[in-house]
Protein backbone atom coordinates (compact mmCIF):
# COMPACT_ATOMS: atom_id res chain seq x y z
CA UNK A 1 0.00 0.00 0.00
CA UNK A 2 1.31 3.54 -0.70
CA UNK A 3 0.84 5.98 2.09
CA UNK A 4 -1.25 8.18 -0.74
CA UNK A 5 -4.00 5.23 -0.40
CA UNK A 6 -3.98 6.05 3.95
CA UNK A 7 -6.86 7.99 5.29
CA UNK A 8 -7.46 10.93 5.58
CA UNK A 9 -6.15 11.17 1.89
CA UNK A 10 -5.48 15.01 1.47
CA UNK A 11 -2.96 15.00 4.43
CA UNK A 12 -1.53 11.90 3.33
CA UNK A 13 -1.26 12.96 -0.05
CA UNK A 14 0.55 16.25 0.95
CA UNK A 15 2.90 14.12 3.77
CA UNK A 16 3.59 11.78 0.25
CA UNK A 17 4.70 15.17 -1.48
CA UNK A 18 6.80 16.96 1.36
CA UNK A 19 8.91 13.67 1.45
CA UNK A 20 10.20 14.65 -1.84
CA UNK A 21 11.56 17.76 -1.17
CA UNK A 22 14.42 17.57 -0.04
CA UNK A 23 14.24 20.12 3.43
CA UNK A 24 17.08 19.68 6.11
CA UNK A 25 17.55 22.54 8.49
CA UNK A 26 19.36 25.99 6.93
CA UNK A 27 18.82 24.13 3.58
CA UNK A 28 14.73 24.99 3.34
CA UNK A 29 14.34 26.94 -0.12
CA UNK A 30 12.51 24.33 -2.18
CA UNK A 31 9.84 23.96 0.56
CA UNK A 32 9.82 27.58 1.23
CA UNK A 33 9.25 27.58 -2.97
CA UNK A 34 6.70 24.60 -2.68
CA UNK A 35 4.16 26.33 -0.35
CA UNK A 36 4.39 30.02 -1.90
CA UNK A 37 3.28 28.10 -4.92
CA UNK A 38 0.81 26.27 -2.89
CA UNK A 39 -0.44 29.74 -1.50
CA UNK A 40 -0.98 31.37 -4.85
CA UNK A 41 -2.50 28.45 -6.17
CA UNK A 42 -4.84 28.35 -4.13
CA UNK A 43 -5.48 31.89 -3.82
CA UNK A 44 -4.55 32.25 -0.40
CA UNK A 45 -3.21 35.78 1.15
CA UNK A 46 0.90 34.12 1.17
CA UNK A 47 3.93 36.12 3.19
CA UNK A 48 7.32 34.93 2.98
CA UNK A 49 9.06 37.38 6.25
CA UNK A 50 12.42 38.49 6.34
CA UNK A 51 13.46 34.91 8.26
CA UNK A 52 12.02 32.79 5.58
CA UNK A 53 8.68 31.78 7.18
CA UNK A 54 6.03 31.11 5.31
CA UNK A 55 2.34 32.66 6.49
CA UNK A 56 -0.82 31.62 4.82
CA UNK A 57 -4.46 33.20 4.97
CA UNK A 58 -7.65 32.36 4.25
CA UNK A 59 -10.82 33.51 5.03
CA UNK A 60 -13.64 32.15 7.54
CA UNK A 61 -15.82 30.15 6.18
CA UNK A 62 -19.46 31.34 5.71
CA UNK A 63 -21.40 31.65 8.99
CA UNK A 64 -17.82 31.45 11.28
CA UNK A 65 -16.37 34.77 10.77
CA UNK A 66 -17.16 35.77 14.11
CA UNK A 67 -14.90 33.46 15.63
CA UNK A 68 -11.67 33.66 17.11
CA UNK A 69 -9.03 33.76 14.72
CA UNK A 70 -6.86 30.47 14.46
CA UNK A 71 -2.89 29.73 13.93
CA UNK A 72 -2.05 26.72 12.87
CA UNK A 73 1.46 26.38 13.73
CA UNK A 74 4.39 24.11 12.17
CA UNK A 75 8.03 24.00 11.71
CA UNK A 76 9.17 23.14 7.99
CA UNK A 77 12.75 21.55 8.40
CA UNK A 78 13.28 18.33 9.31
CA UNK A 79 16.72 16.33 10.80
CA UNK A 80 18.65 14.84 8.50
CA UNK A 81 20.13 11.34 10.04
CA UNK A 82 20.74 8.33 8.35
CA UNK A 83 22.18 4.71 8.79
CA UNK A 84 26.33 4.61 8.23
CA UNK A 85 25.57 2.13 5.27
CA UNK A 86 22.88 4.15 4.05
CA UNK A 87 23.93 6.38 0.96
CA UNK A 88 21.33 9.18 1.21
CA UNK A 89 22.40 12.67 0.26
CA UNK A 90 19.59 14.59 2.52
CA UNK A 91 19.76 17.81 0.22
CA UNK A 92 19.04 16.28 -3.23
CA UNK A 93 17.50 13.07 -2.56
CA UNK A 94 13.78 12.59 -1.40
CA UNK A 95 12.86 10.51 1.49
CA UNK A 96 11.72 7.04 0.77
CA UNK A 97 9.29 6.68 3.10
CA UNK A 98 6.42 3.06 2.53
CA UNK A 99 3.97 1.68 4.94
CA UNK A 100 5.23 -1.02 7.67
CA UNK A 101 2.06 -2.61 9.12
CA UNK A 102 0.30 -0.09 11.44
CA UNK A 103 3.43 2.43 11.11
CA UNK A 104 4.56 4.87 7.90
CA UNK A 105 8.44 5.08 8.75
CA UNK A 106 11.60 5.61 5.70
CA UNK A 107 14.57 3.07 4.62
CA UNK A 108 17.53 4.00 6.74
CA UNK A 109 17.19 7.75 7.42
CA UNK A 110 14.52 10.23 9.36
CA UNK A 111 11.24 9.92 8.26
CA UNK A 112 10.47 14.00 8.54
CA UNK A 113 6.99 12.89 10.21
CA UNK A 114 8.40 15.53 12.78
CA UNK A 115 7.29 17.65 11.62
CA UNK A 116 6.02 16.98 8.27
CA UNK A 117 2.60 15.47 9.17
CA UNK A 118 1.69 18.85 11.20
CA UNK A 119 2.68 20.59 7.61
CA UNK A 120 0.51 18.46 5.76
CA UNK A 121 -2.56 19.11 7.95
CA UNK A 122 -2.40 22.76 7.59
CA UNK A 123 -1.70 22.72 3.99
CA UNK A 124 -4.48 20.12 3.76
CA UNK A 125 -7.21 22.25 5.77
CA UNK A 126 -5.99 25.27 4.01
CA UNK A 127 -7.04 23.38 0.20
CA UNK A 128 -10.16 22.29 1.70
CA UNK A 129 -13.46 24.12 0.90
CA UNK A 130 -15.31 21.79 3.03
CA UNK A 131 -14.15 22.00 6.14
CA UNK A 132 -15.50 24.23 8.68
CA UNK A 133 -13.28 27.21 10.59
CA UNK A 134 -13.11 30.42 11.53
CA UNK A 135 -10.51 33.26 9.92
CA UNK A 136 -7.41 30.49 9.70
CA UNK A 137 -3.58 31.00 9.16
CA UNK A 138 -0.82 28.86 9.01
CA UNK A 139 2.50 29.64 10.33
CA UNK A 140 5.17 27.20 8.75
CA UNK A 141 8.68 28.35 10.50
CA UNK A 142 12.45 27.52 9.30
CA UNK A 143 15.20 26.06 10.64
CA UNK A 144 13.32 24.57 13.92
CA UNK A 145 15.88 21.63 14.68
CA UNK A 146 18.82 23.50 14.73
CA UNK A 147 18.50 26.95 16.66
CA UNK A 148 14.72 28.09 15.99
CA UNK A 149 16.10 31.15 13.76
CA UNK A 150 12.55 31.13 11.85
CA UNK A 151 10.70 31.58 15.08
CA UNK A 152 13.17 34.11 16.46
CA UNK A 153 13.22 36.28 13.28
CA UNK A 154 9.20 36.42 13.31
CA UNK A 155 8.21 40.04 13.74
CA UNK A 156 5.51 41.21 15.65
CA UNK A 157 2.00 42.55 13.22
CA UNK A 158 2.50 39.89 10.97
CA UNK A 159 0.03 37.50 12.29
CA UNK A 160 -3.79 38.22 13.15
CA UNK A 161 -5.04 35.48 15.33
CA UNK A 162 -5.58 35.13 18.59
CA UNK A 163 -5.37 31.11 19.39
CA UNK A 164 -2.29 29.30 18.33
CA UNK A 165 -2.11 25.19 17.72
CA UNK A 166 1.01 24.03 17.32
CA UNK A 167 1.16 20.63 15.56
CA UNK A 168 4.61 19.91 16.59
CA UNK A 169 3.83 17.04 19.55
CA UNK A 170 4.62 13.45 19.52
CA UNK A 171 2.11 11.59 22.07
CA UNK A 172 -1.45 10.50 20.91
CA UNK A 173 -4.36 11.91 23.95
CA UNK A 174 -1.59 14.23 25.07
CA UNK A 175 -2.45 17.85 25.17
CA UNK A 176 0.82 20.23 26.14
CA UNK A 177 0.69 23.63 27.71
CA UNK A 178 4.15 24.58 28.64
CA UNK A 179 7.59 23.20 27.46
CA UNK A 180 11.50 23.42 28.21
CA UNK A 181 13.81 26.42 27.12
CA UNK A 182 17.32 25.70 26.11
CA UNK A 183 21.03 26.80 24.95
CA UNK A 184 23.38 26.06 23.02
CA UNK A 185 27.16 25.24 24.16
CA UNK A 186 30.13 25.44 21.52
CA UNK A 187 33.49 24.49 22.47
CA UNK A 188 36.82 24.56 20.58
CA UNK A 189 40.03 22.83 20.99
CA UNK A 190 42.78 24.03 18.78
CA UNK A 191 45.86 21.64 17.95
CA UNK A 192 48.81 21.74 16.25
CA UNK A 193 50.37 18.68 13.98
CA UNK A 194 52.65 16.21 15.51
CA UNK A 195 54.66 13.39 13.19
CA UNK A 196 53.52 9.72 13.70
CA UNK A 197 55.78 7.11 15.28
CA UNK A 198 57.40 4.97 13.74
CA UNK A 199 56.65 2.29 15.57
CA UNK A 200 52.85 2.96 15.19
CA UNK A 201 49.67 0.87 14.54
CA UNK A 202 46.62 2.70 13.21
CA UNK A 203 43.01 1.88 13.99
CA UNK A 204 39.87 3.10 13.34
CA UNK A 205 37.76 2.84 16.77
CA UNK A 206 33.83 2.81 16.11
CA UNK A 207 30.79 3.00 17.87
CA UNK A 208 27.75 2.36 16.19
CA UNK A 209 24.42 0.58 16.25
CA UNK A 210 22.74 2.77 18.70
CA UNK A 211 19.15 3.84 19.22
CA UNK A 212 19.80 7.00 19.28
CA UNK A 213 16.49 9.26 19.25
CA UNK A 214 15.26 13.15 20.62
CA UNK A 215 17.63 14.65 22.95
CA UNK A 216 14.49 15.97 24.25
CA UNK A 217 11.51 13.61 24.05
CA UNK A 218 14.18 10.51 24.97
CA UNK A 219 16.67 12.00 27.10
CA UNK A 220 15.05 10.22 30.15
CA UNK A 221 15.49 6.80 28.37
CA UNK A 222 19.43 6.16 29.23
CA UNK A 223 19.82 5.13 25.87
CA UNK A 224 23.96 4.92 25.43
CA UNK A 225 25.57 8.21 23.19
CA UNK A 226 28.29 7.24 21.26
CA UNK A 227 30.43 10.44 21.99
CA UNK A 228 30.55 8.86 25.72
CA UNK A 229 30.97 5.60 25.62
CA UNK A 230 34.00 6.42 22.63
CA UNK A 231 35.89 8.74 24.83
CA UNK A 232 35.34 6.69 27.71
CA UNK A 233 37.07 3.64 25.88
CA UNK A 234 39.84 6.32 24.70
CA UNK A 235 40.19 7.66 28.77
CA UNK A 236 41.18 3.66 29.26
CA UNK A 237 43.11 3.15 26.12
CA UNK A 238 45.07 6.12 27.15
CA UNK A 239 46.35 5.42 29.87
CA UNK A 240 47.07 1.65 29.11
CA UNK A 241 48.43 1.54 26.22
CA UNK A 242 49.23 5.13 25.17
CA UNK A 243 47.05 5.54 22.31
CA UNK A 244 46.98 9.14 20.16
CA UNK A 245 44.47 10.66 18.30
CA UNK A 246 44.44 11.56 14.83
CA UNK A 247 40.97 12.30 14.29
CA UNK A 248 37.23 12.14 15.95
CA UNK A 249 34.06 12.26 14.53
CA UNK A 250 31.24 11.96 16.51
CA UNK A 251 27.42 12.63 16.38
CA UNK A 252 26.17 15.09 14.09
CA UNK A 253 22.73 17.43 15.10
CA UNK A 254 22.62 18.90 18.30
CA UNK A 255 19.36 17.75 19.41
CA UNK A 256 19.20 13.95 18.45
CA UNK A 257 21.16 11.68 20.22
CA UNK A 258 24.39 10.75 18.98
CA UNK A 259 24.35 7.43 17.38
CA UNK A 260 27.90 6.49 15.90
CA UNK A 261 31.37 8.21 16.50
CA UNK A 262 34.63 7.14 15.34
CA UNK A 263 38.08 7.93 15.82
CA UNK A 264 41.69 7.15 13.75
CA UNK A 265 44.24 6.56 16.64
CA UNK A 266 47.76 5.17 16.76
CA UNK A 267 48.99 2.60 19.22
CA UNK A 268 52.65 1.35 19.82
CA UNK A 269 53.25 -2.27 17.93
CA UNK A 270 54.05 -3.55 20.57
CA UNK A 271 50.55 -2.95 22.25
CA UNK A 272 48.52 -3.40 19.40
CA UNK A 273 47.32 -7.08 19.88
CA UNK A 274 46.25 -6.10 23.68
CA UNK A 275 44.37 -2.68 22.04
CA UNK A 276 42.62 -4.83 19.47
CA UNK A 277 41.51 -7.23 22.90
CA UNK A 278 40.71 -4.59 25.08
CA UNK A 279 38.25 -3.00 22.55
CA UNK A 280 36.12 -6.12 22.13
CA UNK A 281 36.17 -6.54 26.04
CA UNK A 282 35.45 -2.77 26.46
CA UNK A 283 31.95 -3.88 23.90
CA UNK A 284 31.04 -6.63 26.63
CA UNK A 285 31.20 -4.36 29.12
CA UNK A 286 29.17 -1.65 27.09
CA UNK A 287 26.60 -4.36 26.34
CA UNK A 288 25.93 -6.02 29.55
CA UNK A 289 25.55 -2.12 31.15
CA UNK A 290 23.42 -1.38 27.99
CA UNK A 291 21.14 -4.54 27.49
CA UNK A 292 17.86 -3.21 28.03
CA UNK A 293 17.99 -0.30 25.87
CA UNK A 294 20.73 -0.89 23.20
CA UNK A 295 20.56 -4.16 22.24
CA UNK A 296 22.32 -3.74 18.80
CA UNK A 297 25.29 -2.08 20.37
CA UNK A 298 28.48 -2.37 18.41
CA UNK A 299 32.38 -1.15 19.48
CA UNK A 300 34.73 -2.24 16.83
CA UNK A 301 38.07 -2.07 15.90
CA UNK A 302 39.77 -2.41 12.65
CA UNK A 303 43.58 -0.75 11.17
CA UNK A 304 43.10 1.12 8.78
CA UNK A 305 45.77 3.71 6.58
CA UNK A 306 48.57 5.18 8.44
CA UNK A 307 47.18 9.24 9.31
CA UNK A 308 49.85 12.04 8.00
CA UNK A 309 49.94 13.69 11.60
CA UNK A 310 48.02 13.19 14.61
CA UNK A 311 46.75 15.69 17.08
CA UNK A 312 49.37 17.04 19.62
CA UNK A 313 50.18 14.93 22.57
CA UNK A 314 49.10 17.99 25.53
CA UNK A 315 45.69 18.78 23.15
CA UNK A 316 44.44 14.80 22.85
CA UNK A 317 44.75 14.42 26.61
CA UNK A 318 42.81 17.35 26.96
CA UNK A 319 40.07 16.36 25.07
CA UNK A 320 40.03 13.16 26.33
CA UNK A 321 39.60 13.94 29.73
CA UNK A 322 37.25 17.03 29.58
CA UNK A 323 35.01 14.86 26.85
CA UNK A 324 35.09 12.38 29.53
CA UNK A 325 33.99 14.84 32.44
CA UNK A 326 31.42 16.36 30.49
CA UNK A 327 27.92 16.66 32.01
CA UNK A 328 25.39 14.24 29.80
CA UNK A 329 21.95 13.29 30.22
CA UNK A 330 19.21 14.01 33.00
CA UNK A 331 20.64 16.34 35.37
CA UNK A 332 17.37 16.34 37.09
CA UNK A 333 13.79 15.79 37.65
CA UNK A 334 11.04 18.11 37.38
CA UNK A 335 9.51 18.46 41.31
CA UNK A 336 6.35 19.46 40.41
CA UNK A 337 5.59 17.64 37.59
CA UNK A 338 6.14 13.42 37.94
CA UNK A 339 8.21 11.97 35.52
CA UNK A 340 8.71 15.31 33.63
CA UNK A 341 12.70 15.98 33.23
CA UNK A 342 13.61 19.88 34.68
CA UNK A 343 17.40 19.99 32.88
CA UNK A 344 19.38 18.00 31.28
CA UNK A 345 22.16 18.17 28.72
CA UNK A 346 23.02 16.27 25.43
CA UNK A 347 26.67 15.74 24.52
CA UNK A 348 25.89 15.70 20.67
CA UNK A 349 29.38 16.45 18.48
CA UNK A 350 32.90 15.94 18.88
CA UNK A 351 34.76 16.74 15.25
CA UNK A 352 38.14 17.24 14.06
CA UNK A 353 38.65 19.27 11.52
CA UNK A 354 42.04 21.22 10.27
CA UNK A 355 43.62 22.39 13.32
CA UNK A 356 40.68 22.31 15.43
CA UNK A 357 38.26 20.41 17.26
CA UNK A 358 34.59 21.20 18.20
CA UNK A 359 32.29 19.71 20.71
CA UNK A 360 28.35 20.83 21.05
CA UNK A 361 26.18 20.33 23.66
CA UNK A 362 22.02 20.77 23.57
CA UNK A 363 21.03 21.81 27.10
CA UNK A 364 17.43 22.39 28.34
CA UNK A 365 15.27 22.88 30.97
CA UNK A 366 12.55 24.49 32.27
CA UNK A 367 14.13 26.25 34.94
CA UNK A 368 16.33 29.35 33.56
CA UNK A 369 18.46 29.63 36.56
CA UNK A 370 19.13 25.64 36.30
CA UNK A 371 20.22 25.92 32.49
CA UNK A 372 22.30 28.70 33.56
CA UNK A 373 24.30 26.74 36.28
CA UNK A 374 24.30 23.61 33.83
CA UNK A 375 25.93 25.96 31.43
CA UNK A 376 28.50 27.03 33.97
CA UNK A 377 29.30 23.02 34.54
CA UNK A 378 30.09 22.44 30.95
CA UNK A 379 32.22 25.85 30.79
CA UNK A 380 34.07 25.33 33.78
CA UNK A 381 35.19 21.68 32.64
CA UNK A 382 36.61 22.71 29.77
CA UNK A 383 38.00 25.94 30.22
CA UNK A 384 40.23 23.55 33.01
CA UNK A 385 41.40 22.06 29.79
CA UNK A 386 42.00 25.16 28.04
CA UNK A 387 39.06 25.15 25.31
CA UNK A 388 37.59 28.38 24.02
CA UNK A 389 33.58 28.31 25.24
CA UNK A 390 30.97 29.99 24.03
CA UNK A 391 26.84 30.01 24.39
CA UNK A 392 24.24 30.64 22.01
CA UNK A 393 21.07 29.84 20.45
CA UNK A 394 18.68 30.57 24.06
CA UNK A 395 15.43 30.11 23.47
CA UNK A 396 12.73 30.84 26.57
CA UNK A 397 10.68 28.14 28.01
CA UNK A 398 6.80 28.15 27.40
CA UNK A 399 5.10 28.36 31.18
CA UNK A 400 1.80 26.35 31.31
CA UNK A 401 -1.47 28.40 31.54
CA UNK A 402 -3.90 26.00 33.41
CA UNK A 403 -6.90 28.74 32.66
CA UNK A 404 -6.02 28.69 28.98
CA UNK A 405 -9.65 28.82 27.06
CA UNK A 406 -8.13 26.93 24.08
CA UNK A 407 -6.88 23.97 26.53
CA UNK A 408 -10.65 23.70 28.14
CA UNK A 409 -11.87 23.79 24.71
CA UNK A 410 -9.75 21.04 23.35
CA UNK A 411 -10.17 18.67 26.84
CA UNK A 412 -14.09 19.10 26.31
CA UNK A 413 -13.86 18.38 22.00
CA UNK A 414 -11.69 15.47 22.94
CA UNK A 415 -14.45 14.00 26.40
CA UNK A 416 -17.25 14.29 23.28
CA UNK A 417 -15.37 12.84 20.98
CA UNK A 418 -13.52 10.13 22.68
CA UNK A 419 -15.28 9.27 26.35
CA UNK A 420 -12.31 10.22 28.75
CA UNK A 421 -10.06 13.16 29.17
CA UNK A 422 -6.63 13.90 27.00
CA UNK A 423 -3.48 14.05 29.35
CA UNK A 424 -2.40 17.64 29.92
CA UNK A 425 1.43 17.71 29.88
CA UNK A 426 4.80 19.80 29.47
CA UNK A 427 6.79 18.39 27.56
CA UNK A 428 11.16 18.94 28.14
CA UNK A 429 11.46 19.41 24.39
CA UNK A 430 11.58 22.66 22.88
CA UNK A 431 8.80 24.11 21.22
CA UNK A 432 8.36 27.58 19.43
CA UNK A 433 5.59 28.31 21.58
CA UNK A 434 7.73 29.89 24.39
CA UNK A 435 9.33 32.35 21.64
CA UNK A 436 5.76 33.03 19.80
CA UNK A 437 4.65 33.96 22.95
CA UNK A 438 7.51 36.42 23.79
CA UNK A 439 6.50 38.36 20.32
CA UNK A 440 2.85 37.95 20.81
CA UNK A 441 1.74 37.86 23.82
CA UNK A 442 -1.55 37.58 23.93
CA UNK A 443 -2.24 34.74 22.12
CA UNK A 444 -3.49 31.86 24.07
CA UNK A 445 -1.14 28.04 22.68
CA UNK A 446 -1.62 24.36 23.23
CA UNK A 447 0.28 21.84 21.04
CA UNK A 448 -0.31 18.78 19.95
CA UNK A 449 -0.23 15.64 17.15
CA UNK A 450 0.19 12.21 16.50
CA UNK A 451 2.06 9.56 17.90
CA UNK A 452 5.55 9.87 16.40
CA UNK A 453 8.37 7.64 17.97
CA UNK A 454 12.21 7.57 17.64
CA UNK A 455 11.94 11.35 16.19
CA UNK A 456 15.54 12.64 14.54
CA UNK A 457 17.02 8.78 13.96
CA UNK A 458 16.66 6.43 11.29
CA UNK A 459 14.06 4.27 13.34
CA UNK A 460 11.45 7.61 13.36
CA UNK A 461 8.30 6.34 12.41
CA UNK A 462 4.30 7.77 12.59
CA UNK A 463 1.13 5.60 13.80
CA UNK A 464 -1.29 5.48 10.44
CA UNK A 465 -4.37 5.07 13.36
CA UNK A 466 -3.42 8.12 15.30
CA UNK A 467 -2.85 10.48 12.28
CA UNK A 468 -6.59 9.83 11.52
CA UNK A 469 -7.48 10.58 15.33
CA UNK A 470 -5.20 13.31 15.08
CA UNK A 471 -6.91 15.02 11.80
CA UNK A 472 -10.42 14.33 13.09
CA UNK A 473 -9.46 15.96 16.61
CA UNK A 474 -8.13 19.07 14.85
CA UNK A 475 -10.81 19.74 12.63
CA UNK A 476 -13.72 18.84 15.53
CA UNK A 477 -11.78 21.40 17.61
CA UNK A 478 -11.84 24.29 14.61
CA UNK A 479 -15.44 23.81 14.64
CA UNK A 480 -15.85 24.97 18.37
CA UNK A 481 -13.40 28.00 18.55
CA UNK A 482 -15.07 30.58 20.71
CA UNK A 483 -16.54 33.83 19.37
CA UNK A 484 -14.34 37.34 19.39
Amino acid sequence: MSIKDLQPTILWKYFHELTQIPRPSKKEQRVVEYVKNFGKEHGLKTIVDEAGNVILKKPATKGMEKLKGVILQCHLDMVPQKNSNVDHNFEKDPVEAYVDGEWVTAKGTTLGADNGIGVAAALAIMESGEIVHGPLEALLTVDEETGMTGAFGLKAGLLDGDILINLDSEEDGELYVGCAGGMDANIKFSFSEEPVPDDAVPYNIKVSGLKGGHSGMDIHLGRGNSNKLLFRFMKYAYAEYGIRIASVDGGGMRNAIPREAEAVVVVPVSKAKDFEKSVREHQSVYKKELANVEPDLSFTVEKTDMPVWLIDAETGEKLIHSVCGCPNGVIRMSDSIPGLVETSTNLASVRSFENEITIQCLMRSSVDTAKDELAGMIESVFKLAGAEVHFDGAYPGWKPNMDSEILKIMNNVYKEMYGESPEVKAVHAGLECGLLGGIYPHIDMISFGPEIVNPHSPDEKVHIESVEKFWNYLLETLKNMPVK
